[in-house]
């Protein structure tokens, strides 16, 4: 029997070896032109790091008025770059190139719109293939372990160096959704809307369940070499892998019954054991895609930042603890080193064991989620800061890695924190039956709906 996938992936790591032989093989990541902030301030992250630098790529779009009251800071998913919207610097067309521009549903007549590459991303930002000042070397799985949070404080501290006081809103979709929330919790008073686009105020168990197993195919290629893979062949197998787990959350099933239903890529052959039925071609053209255009330690750090995210009370409150004693301590100068290995992307010393004498007993009112279902206390208190804050809220029924039912609970939670300002919009699928990907395909419905309540 013939296996052309895997001759595919053996021809693809002889290519790439016989490359490190002489420039290295890793791809250059960066899109594109952007430009780049270069902060020279440390960053004092949420789990005990530090970026004693950092730098951010970004991009814009329209012209900013005389009283910088016109800015609208767009967040992006995971594997986005800032560059949402082509530019004159690079015309390549964005990921949400039709909803920006003139008229458009953010619209450059009326706004200057800001998009940037996140903190630990690969598209120019400083991330785990950066180097580190401290010994000119690339960080790789030194890197400290990131939150959306230090994500979100990066951001407006190139808002602070553009000298920008106010955002006259926060966008964002899926991680971007869950980054405009946080955005509104740190700075309220520096954000006038916010727009949550198929995102959630706490991640849950099923996208965390699908994001681990991701990192773990990446990480089991013996090529990701506990992330050190740099100036050899990267772990392309484990991030096309990641890719296609991925791929399988972001779009839906009625989608995918209508547009390959049971048929096969060719059905004169007999069956194969490698990609066969069209929709398994799908899913390797799409692994193929990504598997060398984003750095694979970017999308363990940025992922596990994502599973980390948690805007309830309790969660801020530790946080807010952790960051107070790491700079106490650093400020007294006790702990000399910048990152250690407790805030770093390190496997455990020993495996988990199952906790049988503390686990919780199952609370049967969250199995079903109805639409009226009373989010948690923390929560609510973790949402105060967002009362006077107007806010968008979109969700997507087909949706099976943010469920429509999270953003519910998202504009619940707001309207029970005091907030008397909160639009929510379900789409159901028989308006879009594209899944998470919605919102990067439907202008009508999305597009619509944020054009609307930007005014």
């Amino acid at each position: 029997m013939a296996f052309p996938c895997l001759d595919a992936l053996e021809t693809r790591s002889a290519k790439l070896e016989a490359k490190s032989l002489s420039s290295g093989p890793e791809p250059t990541y960066t899109v594109g032109a952007t430009e780049v902030f270069h902060c020279v301030d440390p960053l004092l992250l949420d789990w005990g790091g530090v970026l004693p630098e950092f730098d951010i790529a970004y991009e814009t779009w329209g012209q900013m008025n005389a009283d910088k009251s016109n800015v609208i800071l767009l967040h992006t998913g995971l594997s986005a770059s800032s560059h949402a919207h082509s530019t004159e610097s690079n015309p390549q067309p964005g990921w949400w190139e039709k909803f920006i521009g003139p008229g458009g549903c953010l619209d450059t007549d009326k706004y200057f719109v800001i998009c940037t590459n996140v903190i630990g991303g690969c598209f120019g930002s400083t991330g785990p293939s950066s180097i580190d000042p401290a010994d000119g070397q690339k960080y790789a799985t030194r890197f400290p372990i990131l939150t959306m949070e230090d994500m979100v404080r990066a951001q407006f501290k190139l808002l602070d160096h553009l000298g920008v006081e106010k955002l006259y809103a926060s966008v964002g979709s899926s991680m971007g959704g869950m980054q405009s929330l946080a955005a509104g919790v740190l700075f309220p008073s520096k954000v006038g809307r916010i727009i949550s686009i198929s995102g959630c105020a706490r991640s849950h168990p099923y996208s965390i369940a699908m994001r681990h197993t991701q990192r773990q195919v990446l990480m089991m290629d013996p090529n990701w070499n506990r992330g050190f893979y740099y100036g050899k062949v990267p772990p392309h197998a484990g991030m096309k892998l990641a890719r296609e787990i991925a791929t399988v959350t972001y779009r839906s099933g009625p989608e995918w019954e209508q547009r390959f239903g049971r048929r096969r890529a060719d059905p004169t052959k007999p069956p194969a054991l490698c990609p066969d039925f069209l929709i398994e071609t799908y899913l390797d053209h799409a692994g193929e895609k990504f598997c060398l255009t984003y750095d694979p330690n970017s999308l363990l750090y940025v992922s596990k930042a994502m599973d980390l995210f948690d805007l309830g009370r309790i969660n801020q409150e530790v946080a807010a603890q952790r960051r107070a004693e790491r700079l106490e301590l650093l400020q007294s100068g006790s702990q000399t080193g910048v990152n250690n290995a407790s805030c770093s992307l390190t496997l455990p010393e020993s495996p988990y064991a199952e906790q049988t004498d503390s686990e919780p007993p199952i609370d049967e009112s969250v199995m079903s989620l109805p639409a009226d279902s009373r989010p948690p206390e923390d929560l609510i208190a973790g949402l105060t800061p967002l009362r006077d804050i107007p806010t968008l809220v979109m969700g997507v029924a087909s949706d099976i890695l943010f469920p429509a039912w999270q953003q519910r609970e998202v504009a619940n939670a707001l309207r029970l924190a005091g907030n008397r300002n909160v639009g929510h919009v379900e789409l159901s699928e028989e308006q879009s039956m594209f899944g998470h990907d919605t919102f990067l395909l439907d202008l009508k419905n999305v597009g619509g709906n944020v054009k609307n309540f930007l005014g």
